[in-house]
C-alpha cells in the first residue's frame, strides 16, 4: 500500500473534529446565548403566611444590557417573564454592562415588565462602577422598586411577606442591619443579593430563600468538568438550588453574557417560584 493512503483516515478523522468543533462553537456562539429556560419551582417556606399560599414570583438576572444585549433581546425578555403572569418579579442585578447609555436603554426596556404585586431590582457590582445618579436613578425613574439596603413589605388580606433587598457585597455597600431594621424576625423575608456566595453571610437573620444571580451558571459546563471560570463570591454556589442552614438559596444563570459570549450547556435562565406554606 502507497504510504500516502495511510494519512487518509487520519486526515478524515481531524476532518471531523474540526467540523465538529465548528459546530458546537457556532451552536455556543449564536443558538444557546439566545434560547432563554424557563425553570419552574415549587417551594415551601415555613413562615409563608396561608393567605399567600400559591404566589408565584419570576427572578431574572444578569442581562448585561449593552454587551451582547439590546433592545431587541430586551423586548423578548419582558414578553417571555410577562407571559408567566407572575404575582411579583425580582431582578438580580448586573442589568447593564458598565455604561450610563445602558443603564438608560435597559431601563426603559425594563418599564415594561408587569406584576401586581410589583418589580423589585437590586444593584450588583456592575451598576455600581457607576455613581448611583448614572447606574441607579434610571431604574427608579421607569418605576422599579429598587432596593439598596432596604426592604418592602407585600401585604394580601392582611397577610404579609418581605423583599429585602441588599446593596453588592463585592463593591463593599452590604449593610444587612439596614435593610431587616423594619423587618419583624419572624416574617417570611426573600432576599435579593447579587453575588450567592454572600449566603454564608446571613445566617442568624431567618432568611427564608436568598434569590442571586451573577454567576452566569459558569457560561460554558463541560461534561465531567463543570463550568470553566466561575467569579468571586459565586463559587460555592454557582447555579441552582441550594439549603443553606435554614435558608433556600437559588442562583439564577442570568439571561446576558460576559465575555467570551458563549454559552454550552448552560442556557440563559427565567426562574418562576411557586411558593406554599406549611
Amino acid at each position: 500500500m502507497p504510504p500516502c493512503s495511510r494519512s487518509r483516515p487520519l486526515a478524515a478523522a481531524l476532518g471531523g473534529l474540526a467540523l465538529t468543533g465548528g459546530l458546537v462553537a457556532s451552536y455556543a456562539a449564536v443558538i444557546e446565548p439566545n434560547w432563554a429556560e424557563v425553570v419552574r419551582l415549587d417551594l415551601v417556606l415555613p413562615r409563608l403566611p396561608r393567605p399567600l399560599d400559591g404566589m408565584t414570583l419570576a427572578q431574572i438576572s444578569d442581562l448585561h444590557v449593552g454587551h451582547f444585549f439590546g433592545p431587541r433581546e430586551i423586548a423578548r425578555a419582558v414578553t417571555a417573564v410577562n407571559a408567566l403572569q407572575p404575582d411579583v418579579t425580582v431582578i438580580t442585578g448586573d442589568m447593564f454592562h458598565d455604561e450610563r447609555e445602558e443603564a438608560v436603554l435597559c431601563a426603559e426596556g425594563l418599564a415594561a415588565l408587569r406584576a401586581p404585586l410589583g418589580v423589585y431590582a437590586i444593584m450588583g457590582n456592575h451598576e455600581r462602577r457607576l455613581p448611583p445618579e448614572e447606574g441607579e436613578w434610571p431604574f427608579r425613574h421607569a418605576g422599579l422598586t429598587v432596593l439598596a439596603n432596604e426592604s418592602h413589605e407585600i401585604c394580601v388580606d392582611g397577610a404579609s411577606l418581605w423583599i429585602v433587598g441588599l446593596d453588592d457585597p463585592i463593591m463593599r455597600r452590604t449593610n444587612v442591619e439596614r435593610a431587616l431594621r423594619d423587618v419583624p424576625t419572624d416574617a417570611c423575608k426573600v432576599l435579593l443579593v447579587h453575588e450567592p456566595d454572600y449566603a454564608d453571610q446571613i445566617r442568624g437573620h431567618k432568611i427564608d430563600l436568598q434569590l442571586s444571580g451573577h454567576t452566569h451558571g459558569g457560561q460554558i459546563r463541560l461534561p465531567w468538568i463543570g463550568p470553566l471560570l466561575l467569579p468571586v463570591l459565586g463559587r460555592k454556589y454557582p447555579m441552582g438550588l441550594y439549603r443553606v442552614a435554614d435558608t433556600w438559596v437559588y442562583t439564577n444563570r442570568g439571561l446576558g453574557n460576559n465575555r467570551p459570549p458563549l454559552r454550552l450547556n448552560c442556557r440563559p435562565e427565567i426562574t418562576l417560584f411557586t411558593f406554599h406554606a406549611t
